[in-house]
């Protein structure tokens, strides 16, 4: 190699680097401290959402079908507003909740 691209690519480096450090650095996100006693978040049983982003209470018990409407924008239809059409959803595809039973304390005296 000549010298002169040897030179020529050591102020390249030294251009960027001085760039590098003249620009304004950008502020990382600020670190959150945390409160001495953050509030209690309550726990919140998962949702039965299905796949079609409706709850389980829309979709028909015995068929599985989806009974809620969605929303069409109108640039899909070439209308000024939006419509409404049948959710397309075949059936319930979701957590399903644990079903829930009764069951009477084994603690309290009821007798034979």
């Amino acid at each position: 190699m000549d010298p002169v691209t040897l030179v020529v690519g050591a102020a390249v480096a030294l251009a960027g680097v001085f760039v590098g450090r003249m620009l304004p650095r950008r502020d990382r996100a600020p670190q959150r401290t945390l409160p001495e006693h953050p509030p209690p978040q309550q726990a919140r049983s998962p949702q039965p959402i299905c796949g079609c982003g409706h709850h389980l209470v829309f979709h028909d018990k015995q068929s599985r079908l989806c009974q809620a409407q969605v929303i069409i924008p109108g640039r899909w239809t070439g209308q000024h507003g939006g419509t409404y059409a049948q959710c397309k959803c075949q059936g319930y595809r979701g957590p399903v909740p644990v079903d829930e039973f009764y069951a009477p304390d084994l603690l309290e005296d009821n007798g034979p």
